[in-house]
């Protein structure tokens, strides 16, 4: 690439312009991992307008490595699309790094010569849930078909695992990485599992920061003649990733690892983990070692502060966190040291030497203690990563805490120049580069006031094996899956779609003391949400949802953990009522989360303030809560015009639901719900071939449109979604409405009110067929389709000058199959109909 090329797509020049410009020696080289280099000399202003591109966000955030003479420090370059024929870093590990979420690497020669097949793949599967549970993001980093990869997907692991044992499936360090990938590049596509120094190398050129694995490499004994050190001492000199491992297997020279990695530069701490006083440096099955460990880490905090300061004061070299096996799994050190001696001369006895050496000893040591030591293994690989990503979760929140201290978002990294301690963009950027609004945790003034449910979404998505014909997962044992995380939630994915369509909203919830409260928190401000309407509750758990998919990602399976919203029963016109007073919002949206106690609560204050209320039923349990049992007092739920609901989004089993609880709560035998049904106009001979010509025979047969005319004087507009049949509107028309004598809408009209009813013209009812057929294959996430169609409707509906209720039906059934066909729960795609609400 020339200085012309680089100028034009850099700065937009046209190539003659950019010569008339550019003068002086500036030299652009671009390696095979697509890392770019600018050298400047006279010409340092072009340097300061392509980083004024930078901040107004046309370009993607960039590091620059500066000559000496331009005046600027030299520093390591970051990465731009590092993706390309040898390398490739998939979508989901490229969000998170950018987001700063706790991002945690995976080595995975321990899948392809450690365990066999399957039982690889499914301590892959299960190493990576502990990462996401934990609320990290696992990036397993492996070589498949010669190309280096970073976040295997679930088919890749498997791909990769099932070459298990091959000849050609190699371990990979740094020596082999340029071997494998190249090879890859001229079409000879070998596997790879990669070791603690390749893994350490691609998750750095990832911008990923912590690594737990196992063990760590070390000296050899007897080095001191056969020079066997592991490559991965070496690396920890040169590569800042911090990694997470029981210290190094007990047969090496761990005096000698510990004063090679002091001379490499290599900071050196073991974790406490409860521990008083004096603690040696774990050797691996075994927590002690004889040898005092360096530096004590305290807790996972403390970790995370080294790493931040580490990068902070551009050093080069990585961490070594020593995680010692847990207690119950540790074999005793004068055990292990009977059998180490043991195993060492076996192997001198044998002539088992160089790499051959480990394989043999640790064959003894497994046979030695009976297997024990293969227990161990697995022990403390869970605890390591258990404890890697606990320490990912503290450094992200500590780097946004950093962050916002600076009071903006850096977007050169570590790249320093002399008396600047940041390059900095004037406005956040989102995972895509794209340039998000700022956050504010003030009170807004809202049009909209969304209380509903946050939730640490995990969806689990069947993987069937490819000779076998099973499209859903098998009950009562393991499916291979592939597992995602990320924040929802009714009421967040709906305040996310009204947000996306720009209309201001302000979000109500309830979120644990915990982890994954402070994640959620995060991502909230991420995608540019108030958070000051969150109430932490102390000692509690913030809500979790898991949703089990089959092959084409329909539901088979929920489990709901909403106890924190049903446990906690505040006063919620003390706690939320004044914010809800300033905010002023046209609307406010309930999701049925809420125990019914508090549900009313909202519903009353919103009903006071004159504010119009809608209810999303969430499921067919939590549906009926709207309505009391005949136990309590439903006298408050009144009938049109005094409603306390304006809207509801049901689908036909919750709609089932409603009308039962309503049914059962004796509803439909108050003097003033007859009254007003008298008054709809409906013949007294039914009006079932009305309706099945309004909707069809099965919906009829169903009870769908009887059910939802039976609620209408409660809520007198009911969308009922019908996944691939559409949504069916049904809605109680106020006197003078311009359908009641349009004939373009005649054939919608169900009845006519008694003119002189003061607040009834008349029935409508509607049938929307799908805004468009969905094939299975292309259905990615189920979980936020109905939020978001809920969402625009809202939206719609809060504008200053609002379009039709059918026009807004259209638009947002075309929201719900945009987040249908996206990884995320509500897709940011919605955006692009901004401009027709």
């Amino acid at each position: 690439m020339s200085i012309w090329q680089f100028a034009e797509a850099l700065c937009g020049l046209k190539p003659k312009i950019a010569k008339t410009w550019l003068a002086g020696p500036l030299l652009l080289k671009v390696n095979p991992l697509h890392f770019y280099y600018l050298q400047a000399s006279k010409n340092t202003w072009l340097v300061m307008v392509i980083l004024n591109q930078v901040r107004k966000g046309v370009l993607p955030s960039l590091q620059c490595g500066y000559g000496a003479r331009a005046g600027f420090s030299h520093q390591t370059p970051v990465r731009l699309a590092p993706n390309g024929p040898f390398l490739h870093v998939s979508d989901e590990i490229k969000a998170a790094v950018h987001s700063k979420k706790p991002v945690v690497a995976l080595e995975t020669t321990i899948y392809t010569h450690g365990f066999p097949y399957p039982e690889n793949t499914a301590l892959a599967s299960h190493l990576e849930s502990i990462v996401r549970l934990n609320g990290g993001v696992p990036a397993t980093i492996g070589v498949l078909n010669g190309v280096a990869r970073v976040g295997l997907s679930p088919e890749e692991i498997i791909e990769l695992a099932s070459s298990a044992g091959k000849p050609d499936t190699r371990k990979v360090s740094r020596r082999d990485l340029g071997y494998i990938c190249g090879l890859g590049f001229m079409q000879r596509k070998l596997n790879g599992g990669t070791t603690v120094a390749g893994t350490m190398i691609l998750a750095h050129l990832a911008g990923i920061k912590v690594f737990a694995t196992g063990g760590l490499g070390g000296v050899h004994r007897g080095a001191e003649s056969s020079m066997d050190i592991s490559a991965d001492l070496t690396e920890l000199g040169r590569t800042p990733v911090a990694v997470i491992s029981s210290g190094c297997k007990s047969f090496l020279d761990i005096p000698r690892t510990l004063e090679y990695l002091e001379t490499q530069g290599v900071g050196v701490g073991t974790f406490a983990d409860g521990r008083e006083g004096k603690v040696e440096f774990p050797a691996f099955w075994t927590r002690e070692s004889g040898i005092p460990s360096p530096t004590i880490i305290e807790d996972e905090q403390s970790a995370a502060a080294m790493i931040a300061a580490q990068e902070s004061l551009s050093l080069s070299s990585g961490l070594v966190f020593a995680n010692p096996v847990p207690s119950q799994h540790s074999i005793p050190k004068t055990q292990m040291d009977a059998i180490l001696a043991q195993a060492i001369l076996d192997a001198e006895k044998s002539g088992c030497t160089g790499s051959n050496n480990t394989p043999f000893i640790l064959a003894r040591i497994r046979d030695l203690t009976g297997g024990q030591s293969v227990r161990a293994n697995r022990a403390l690989i869970d605890a390591n990563v258990v404890r890697g990503t606990k320490v990912a979760v503290e450094l992200s929140r500590l780097e946004k805490d950093i962050e916002r201290a600076d009071g903006t978002r850096s977007i050169f990294g570590s790249c320093s120049v002399p008396g600047v301690r940041h390059m900095v963009g004037n406005r956040p950027t989102n995972a895509q580069g794209a340039l998000t609004e700022a956050v504010k945790d003030t009170e807004p003034q809202a049009d909209i006031f969304v209380a509903g449910s946050l939730a640490v979404d995990l969806s689990c998505s069947f993987i069937p094996d490819k000779q076998d014909s099973a499209t859903s997962p098998q009950p009562q044992t393991s499916n291979p899956a592939r597992i995602s995380q990320e924040i929802g939630g009714v009421g967040q994915n709906i305040a996310t779609a009204i947000h996306y369509v720009r209309s201001s909203v302000q979000f109500c919830s309830v979120i644990g003391d915990d982890n994954a409260g402070q994640i959620a928190k995060e991502e909230l401000r991420a995608k540019g949400l108030s958070v000051s309407a969150l109430i932490q509750k102390p000692s509690a758990r913030t809500a979790q949802y898991v949703a089990v998919n089959d092959a084409y990602n329909n539901l088979v399976l929920a489990m709901a953990d909403m106890t924190i919203m049903e446990g906690y029963k505040p006063e919620i016109e003390k706690v939320w009522g004044p914010q809800l007073a300033r905010c002023k919002p046209k609307w406010l949206v309930l999701d049925a989360n809420w125990d019914p106690h508090s549900l009313r609560q909202w519903i009353k204050i919103g009903k006071d303030m004159g504010i119009k209320t809608a209810f999303e039923p969430v499921s067919v349990a939590k549906a009926k809560r709207l309505f009391a049992s005949r136990s309590h007092d439903s006298t408050w739920l009144g009938v049109l015009p005094d409603h306390a609901v304006s809207l509801a989004t049901p689908n036909n089993l919750e709609l089932a639901s409603m009308h039962a609880a309503a049914r059962e709560a004796e509803l439909f035998e108050r003097e003033d719900w007859w009254q007003l049904v008298d008054a709809m106009g409906l013949p007294s001979s039914g009006s079932r071939e009305k309706l099945i010509s309004i909707t069809n025979n099965d919906l009829v047969d169903k009870g769908i449109p009887q059910q939802s005319i039976q609620l209408l004087p409660f809520i007198p507009t009911i969308l009922t979604k019908l996944g691939a049949k559409g949504v069916l509107m049904t809605q109680m028309l106020r006197p003078g409405d311009d359908r009641l004598s349009s004939p373009a809408h005649a054939r919608y009209v169900l009845s006519h009110a008694d003119p002189s009813h003061p607040s009834i013209g008349g029935i409508y009812m509607r049938l929307f067929p799908p805004a468009e057929k969905v094939q299975a294959a292309e259905v990615t996430s189920v979980n936020g389709a109905g939020d978001t169609f809920l969402g625009i409707i809202i939206a719609g509906l809060a504008r200053d000058r609002p379009k039709t209720l059918i026009d807004l039906i259209q638009i947002a059934q075309k929201g719900s199959v945009m987040s249908l066909k996206s990884k995320e729960a509500v897709s940011p795609k919605i955006r692009e109909l901004r401009g027709q609400l």
